[in-house]
C-alpha cells in the first residue's frame, strides 16, 4: 500500500535527515488545544519506520512525554539511529516544537524470526463486538469502538479493570500503520479507570479543572503481526494509585484470541497548586 493511501495523521513529511514534521487531527480529541500522547507513539513509530524502510517491525517504543504540545504549532520528530543490525535496530526518537523538547522515545524495531519456544496468556471471556453497542473511546480518528459493559469488573485483586473492542474500516499492509493505530489508542482510558474506586474524591470530568492529569510515560510492546481492520480487544487494568500518580497496564487480543500487544502507563492524578489552564496541567 503506498504511502499517501495511509491516514492523514500517519503520514509525515521529510523536513531534514531523519527529521520528519507531522499533522495534527483535524479535530481535537481531548478539546484542549493539547497533543494527545497516543499521537506521539503513534507518529513516532511511524518515523522510525521510515529510518528503516519498512524492513523491520517495532518490538517496543518507551516515550516519556516532557511537556505538554500544542495544536496550534506543527512538531516535528528527529530519529537518531543508535543500532541497526540484521535482526534489531534501536532508535531514540525526539519531538519538539521550536525549541522545546515536548517528547522523547526510545524505539526497539526487530525483524521476524522463527519460533524456539511460545507461549501466551488467554484472552478474556467477554462479549463478542457484534453483541455490544458502538460508543467513544479515546482512539485513533475514525476507529469503531465498542466498549465491553464492566462498571462492577475488577480483577481477582481487586484493581479496576476494562475492556474495549476496535477497529479500523480500512486494512493496511503497512505493519507500522497497524502498529500506529494501535498504539494511539492505549493510552486513552487509564486515567479515568483508576480514578473509578475513588468517585467520591474525584472523577474524569475533573480533569484539567479541579485534578491535574496527564501521561507521564507509556510503553507498547508489539508481539504478533495484526489487521486494525479486524476486531481487537483492548483489556485494561489501573493496578496503582498513590503519590499523585496512577499506573497502569494492558493487553490487545485478536478476536481469535491471539496476544498482539502489552503495554504499560505512568501517568499523574494529583491536586493542582493554582488555577489550571492547558500550559500548567502537567
Amino acid at each position: 500500500m503506498s504511502e499517501h493511501e495511509l491516514p492523514r495523521e500517519l503520514r509525515l513529511d521529510e523536513s531534514g535527515p531523519n527529521r520528519y514534521r507531522v499533522n495534527h487531527p483535524e479535530n481535537d480529541p481531548e478539546g484542549r488545544e493539547v497533543v494527545f500522547s497516543g499521537q506521539l507513539l503513534a507518529q513516532s513509530i511511524m518515523a522510525s519506520d521510515s529510518v528503516v524502510n519498512g524492513a523491520k517491525g517495532t518490538k517496543s517504543i518507551h516515550a516519556i512525554f516532557s511537556r505538554v504540545g500544542s495544536y496550534a504549532s506543527p512538531l516535528e520528530l528527529q530519529v537518531e539511529v543508535a543500532h541497526d543490525g540484521r535482526a534489531f535496530a534501536s532508535h531514540t526518537t525526539t519531538a519538539t516544537q521550536g525549541e522545546r523538547l515536548i517528547a522523547r522515545s526510545l524505539v526497539l524495531m526487530s525483524a521476524d524470526e522463527p519460533d524456539l519456544i511460545r507461549h501466551s496468556p488467554a484472552m478474556p471471556d467477554v462479549p463478542a463486538p457484534t453483541e455490544l453497542e458502538p460508543a467513544a473511546v479515546l482512539a485513533f480518528p475514525g476507529l469503531e469502538t465498542r466498549p465491553v459493559p464492566s462498571l462492577s469488573e475488577q480483577s481477582a485483586d481487586g484493581s479496576p479493570v476494562e475492556s474495549f473492542w476496535m477497529r479500523h474500516p480500512n486494512s493496511y499492509d503497512s505493519v507500522a500503520a497497524n502498529q500506529a493505530i494501535l498504539a494511539w489508542s492505549q493510552p486513552g482510558s487509564l486515567i479515568g479507570l483508576a480514578m473509578r474506586p475513588h468517585s467520591d474524591v474525584v472523577n474524569i470530568h475533573d480533569a484539567h479543572r479541579t485534578a491535574s492529569t496527564g501521561v507521564v510515560a507509556h510503553t507498547s510492546h508489539f508481539h504478533e503481526r495484526f489487521d486494525v481492520a479486524d476486531w481487537l480487544l483492548v483489556v485494561q487494568e489501573a493496578i496503582y494509585a498513590g503519590r499523585g500518580r496512577v499506573f497502569g497496564i494492558g493487553k490487545v487480543f485478536t478476536r481469535n484470541g491471539d496476544l498482539v500487544s502489552t503495554f504499560e502507563q505512568d501517568s499523574m492524578v494529583r491536586s493542582p497548586p493554582a488555577p489550571l489552564t492547558s500550559k500548567n496541567a502537567m
